[in-house]
C-alpha cells in the first residue's frame, strides 16, 4: 500500500484524529467556523449540546439538519478535498428533475391521465426503455407494488405433481452466480436518490416508525402501548439502533452526502455492518405498510460508499465514529477511566459494545475462539507483537479491498465472517475492524476460548474490571431421525461455516469438503436459505476443481489409472459421479463462449436433483419469509427450489452407509389452518442438511454454574445490585436493558449481549442494538470501580501481550 501525503487543514496533524486531545482541538476549531458563517446557528449549537435534552425530538432533527450542510463543508475543508466532494454534490443534484418529472408527471399525470385507447395505441415498452435510456436509469417508471403478505415473493413458478408444493422463480428471473465473488453490489446512486425521494421524510409528522417502531394506539395508562405486529407475527419495532432514517434519507436527496453520513453515525457509528442485505427491521416499520416499503439498507449503504469512494473516504468515515458534532450528548470520546473491559466474542454485538466502550472512556480488550488473521502494521498499527506503531492514513478505500472469490478469512466478525454469505460485501470488516483496531486503548486476541484458554477467575485476576458475553448464538437444533448420522447428513451451519473457513470455496484452495447431489436442506429460516444457495454455487466449482486436480495428477503420474489405482469401489462412484458432471460444465462452458451467452449451469444442476429446501410448514409461514422474504426471492433466482409441507422423518442409506434419500412425512393445512400429517414423501437426496435453528449459548452455565447460573435455558440476568430480574423476552427495544448477568463478590460484574440475550436475539442489528442500550449499564457499574493509573494500564496490555499474542 502507498503512503500519500495527507496535509489537513484547520492546524491539524494526522496523529490529532486519534487521539482525543486533537479531538477537543478540532471541535474547537468546527465550533469557531460554524460562529464565523452563522452565530445564530452557532447559539443554537452551543445551546443544544450544554441541554440535549432540553429540544423536542423534532427541534433535535431540525437543528441536526441546519449542522449537516456545515459539518459536511468543514470536513472537506479539513481533508482538502472540496472539489471531489462538490462533484459528488452535483451528481446528486443533476438528477433533481429525474425526481420532478417522477413526481409531477409519472405519478400525478401519466399513471393516471392516460386513456385506455391511447394506451393501446403506444409502443410502451419501446417509449419505456428509451426513456429510462435518456432520463431514467431504470427508476423513472419504477413504482412500489401493492403488499400482500400471502404472496411476498413474485414471479413464483409452482408445481405440484409431485404430492407437495414446490416452488421456484419464473425461468426468466434467473441470476446466473458463478462462484463466491460479490453476488449483490448494492444500488448505484440513481436508484439509492429514488428510494431516498420515495421516502416521504416523516420525522417532520413524528411518524418515523422505521426508525421508532410501530405502535398500537395508546390505552391512557400513561405507559407506551406495546409494539405492533405484522400479518407474519413479527414485532414492528423499527431500527434496534434507532438510526436517524428519515433525517439521513433528506440529507441524501438534497445532496449533502457526507452530512447524510454523518446523520446515520449518531446512532449508527458501525454502518458499515449493516445496511444492504444485512438487515430490514426498518423496512418492515416503514410508513408504507401497504405498499412496497423504502429499500432503506440499500439507500444507507450507498451514502456510505459514496463518502468511502471520496479521497480520504475512510479517514473521514473513521473520524465521525469518534467525533461527530451531531451527536449532541457524545460529540468527543471521553477522558481514558482507567477501568479494564475483556470482550468476550468480535462479532457484531462484540464489535459494537467495545466502539462503544472506548467512546466512553475505558479500556478494552476483545477476544474470540478463531484465529484473527494480523492486518499490516502500517494500516492497523498495530505490531506482530502487539506494540503500538505509526500507521498511514488511508487515501483509497480500494487499498483495502479483496475479491471475494480469493478472500482469505480473517477471523474477526462472528457470524458476519463465517455465517452470513457473499450476498454481503464482507470487506466491510476489515473497516469495522480497523475503526477499533487503530484504537490506542484496544487490544485484539485470536485463538482464546473464553472458559478454556482463559477463565473467568484468570480474567479477574488479570486485573479486568469488567467481562462482557457476545459469543453468538448456541449449538445448532438436532433433528431426532434413523440415520441422521449418516455420512452425507451435516448440520447446516457447520456446513457454512466449514466452506468459508476452510477456504473450500476458493478456487486456489486445496481443502476437501465434499458436497453429493440432490441436495436437500431441512428448514425454513435464513440459514436453511443461505446453505441452499452456497451449495448450489459450491457444487459446479468442486466438481472442477476434483477434474482439474486429476488430470493434473494423471499427467504426473503417467495415466488416470495409475492415479487412482488406490481408489475403492465408492470412491470411484463418486469419482466417475464428479468426472461426468465437470465435463458437462466445461463443454457448457465453451459452448456458451462460442454462443456469446451465459452459461445454463443452473439448469444443469437442476437436472442432476439440484437444491430443495423442505419446510413443514408453507412457504408464507417460515421464518425467511416472515422475516426476510426479499432473501427468499433473492435464493430462488439463484435457482433453488423450495418445497412446503414436508417434515423429515428418517435418511435412507446406499450400500457404503452414504445418504441416498430422505423420507419426509407429507403436511397438508386444515381448514381451521393447522399443519397436518398426510402420508410420506421420499426425495433423492446425497447431501442433507438440517437447519432446524439453534439453542441459547449456555455453555459456560454447564461448565461453571456457580459463577453462569440460568434461567430455563438462558442465563439468569441480574440488576445493578445483584438481584435476579427477567429480561423481556425477543423484543429489540426492551423498557429496560437487562444485561447484567451476575455480580462477583468484590462488585464486578458479568454482562451478556446479543444472541446469548433473550431480548436480543435473531440477527446482526439486533445485536448490535443490544451493545447500543446495554453499553450505559456496564458503564455505570464500571463507575462504582476504582480506575488505574495510565502506567498500569500499559503494563496490562504488554502483560496481555506476552501472556496472550
Amino acid at each position: 500500500m502507498s503512503s500519500p501525503r495527507l496535509e489537513l487543514g484547520f492546524g491539524m496533524a494526522f496523529a490529532d484524529l486519534y487521539a482525543r486531545d486533537g479531538l477537543l482541538r478540532l471541535d474547537a476549531a468546527f465550533r469557531a467556523d460554524l460562529e464565523g458563517r452563522d452565530g445564530d446557528l452557532h447559539a443554537r449549537f452551543e445551546s443544544a449540546r450544554a441541554a440535549p435534552d432540553s429540544l423536542g425530538k423534532l427541534a433535535e432533527s431540525e437543528l441536526l439538519l441546519a449542522l449537516a450542510p456545515h459539518l459536511e463543508s468543514f470536513l472537506v475543508r479539513l481533508f482538502g478535498i472540496e472539489s471531489e466532494a462538490a462533484a459528488l454534490s452535483a451528481r446528486h443534484r443533476a438528477l433533481d428533475p429525474l425526481w420532478e418529472v417522477k413526481r409531477n408527471f409519472v405519478q400525478r399525470r401519466a399513471l393516471k391521465g392516460a386513456k385506455p385507447d391511447a394506451v393501446a395505441a403506444t409502443d410502451g415498452a419501446k417509449l419505456g426503455r428509451e426513456l429510462e435510456r435518456l432520463i431514467g436509469a431504470g427508476t423513472l417508471f419504477r413504482q412500489p407494488g401493492k403488499l400482500d403478505h400471502a404472496h411476498l415473493v413474485r414471479h413464483l413458478a409452482t408445481r405440484s405433481d409431485e404430492g407437495f408444493a414446490r416452488h421456484a422463480i419464473a425461468e426468466d428471473r434467473l441470476r446466473r452466480r458463478e462462484g463466491f465473488a460479490l453476488t449483490d453490489p448494492g444500488a448505484d446512486l440513481t436508484h439509492a436518490l429514488d428510494q431516498a425521494n420515495y421516502c416521504i421524510w416523516c420525522h417532520k409528522q413524528g411518524k418515523d416508525s422505521c426508525s421508532t417502531g410501530l405502535r398500537e394506539k395508546k390505552d391512557g395508562d400513561g405507559k407506551p402501548p406495546p409494539f405492533r405486529k405484522s400479518p407474519g407475527g413479527v414485532t414492528l419495532a423499527g431500527c434496534p439502533l434507532g438510526e436517524k432514517i428519515s433525517e439521513f434519507q433528506l440529507l441524501k436527496a438534497q445532496g449533502v452526502p457526507v452530512g447524510a453520513l454523518a446523520m446515520i453515525a449518531v446512532d449508527n457509528p458501525l454502518a458499515a455492518a449493516t445496511g444492504h442485505r444485512i438487515c430490514n427491521d426498518c423496512m418492515k416499520s416503514c410508513v408504507y405498510q401497504k405498499q412496497d416499503p423504502v429499500n432503506i439498507p440499500e439507500a444507507e449503504t450507498r451514502t456510505l460508499k459514496d463518502v468511502l469512494e471520496l479521497p480520504w473516504g475512510f479517514e473521514i468515515y473513521s473520524l465521525l465514529t469518534r467525533w461527530n458534532p451531531l451527536h449532541l450528548r457524545s460529540p468527543l470520546p471521553k477522558p481514558a477511566t482507567g477501568r479494564k473491559v475483556l470482550v468476550v466474542g468480535m462479532g457484531p454485538a462484540g464489535f459494537t459494545l467495545s466502539h462503544f466502550l472506548l467512546n466512553d472512556g475505558h479500556a478494552l480488550v476483545g477476544v474470540d475462539g478463531l484465529k484473527i488473521e494480523p492486518l499490516p502494521a502500517e494500516v492497523s498499527g498495530v505490531g506482530s507483537d502487539g506494540t503500538r506503531v505509526p500507521f498511514q492514513p488511508i487515501r483509497d478505500v480500494r487499498d483495502l479491498r479483496e475479491s471475494l472469490d480469493d478472500r482469505m478469512m480473517a477471523g474477526f466478525g462472528g457470524v458476519a465472517e463465517y455465517g452470513i454469505t457473499v450476498r454481503w460485501d464482507k470487506n466491510f470488516l476489515k473497516i469495522v475492524r480497523l475503526l477499533l483496531e487503530r484504537r490506542a486503548d484496544f487490544a485484539l486476541f485470536g485463538g482464546v476460548r473464553f472458559g478454556g484458554t482463559l477463565t473467568l477467575e484468570q480474567a479477574w485476576a488479570m486485573g479486568f474490571d469488567h467481562v462482557a458475553l457476545a459469543a453468538g448464538a448456541g449449538r445448532p437444533t438436532v433433528i431426532e431421525m434413523p440415520n441422521g448420522l449418516a455420512r452425507g447428513v451435516r448440520v447446516a451451519s457447520d456446513f457454512l461455516m466449514a466452506l468459508q473457513l476452510t477456504g473450500a470455496a476458493r478456487l486456489s484452495s486445496l481443502a476437501n469438503m465434499q458436497l453429493r447431489l440432490p441436495v436437500v436442506v431441512v428448514g425454513g429460516g435464513l440459514t436453511a436459505i443461505d446453505t441452499a444457495t452456497e451449495a448450489l454455487a459450491y457444487y459446479p466449482r468442486q466438481v472442477e476443481k476434483f477434474l482439474a486436480r486429476c488430470e493434473a495428477l494423471a499427467i504426473e503420474k503417467g495415466s488416470e489409472a495409475t492415479a487412482c489405482a488406490d481408489w475403492d469401489e465408492e470412491e470411484r462412484l463418486i469419482a466417475d459421479e464428479f468426472f461426468a458432471h465437470a465435463r458437462a460444465i466445461r463443454a457448457e462452458r465453451a459452448k456458451a463462449i462460442a454462443e456469446n451467452r451465459p452459461a445454463r449451469i443452473a439448469e444443469m444442476i437442476r437436472g442432476w436433483g439440484g437444491v430443495t429446501i423442505a419446510y413443514r410448514k408453507g412457504l408464507a409461514d417460515s421464518p425467511s419469509y416472515t422475516l426476510n422474504h426479499e432473501e427468499v426471492e433473492k435464493a430462488l433466482e439463484e435457482g433453488i427450489a423450495f418445497a412446503e409441507g414436508l417434515a423429515p422423518v428418517a435418511v435412507e442409506v446406499d450400500r457404503f452407509g452414504h445418504a441416498a434419500n430422505i423420507v419426509l412425512q407429507r403436511q397438508n393445512k386444515d381448514a381451521d389452518g393447522r399443519w397436518q400429517g398426510d402420508g410420506r414423501i421420499t426425495l433423492p437426496a446425497r447431501a442433507i442438511f438440517v437447519a432446524a435453528g439453534t439453542q441459547p449459548n449456555i455453555t459456560l452455565a454447564r461448565e461453571d454454574p456457580a459463577h453462569f447460573p440460568l434461567d430455563g435455558n438462558h442465563f439468569q440476568a441480574c440488576d445493578e445490585d445483584g438481584r435476579p430480574v427477567k429480561p423481556e423476552r425477543a423484543l429489540s427495544k426492551p423498557n429496560e436493558s437487562r444485561v447484567l448477568l451476575t455480580r462477583a463478590d468484590d462488585g464486578r460484574f458479568v454482562s451478556f449481549f446479543g444472541d446469548s440475550h433473550p431480548s436480543y436475539f435473531g440477527n446482526v442489528v439486533k445485536a448490535m442494538g443490544s451493545a447500543k442500550q446495554g453499553y450505559p449499564v456496564v458503564s455505570r457499574v464500571l463507575a462504582r470501580r476504582p480506575p488505574a493509573s495510565a502506567a498500569e494500564t500499559a503494563r496490562f496490555f504488554a502483560d496481555l501481550d506476552r501472556d496472550l499474542r
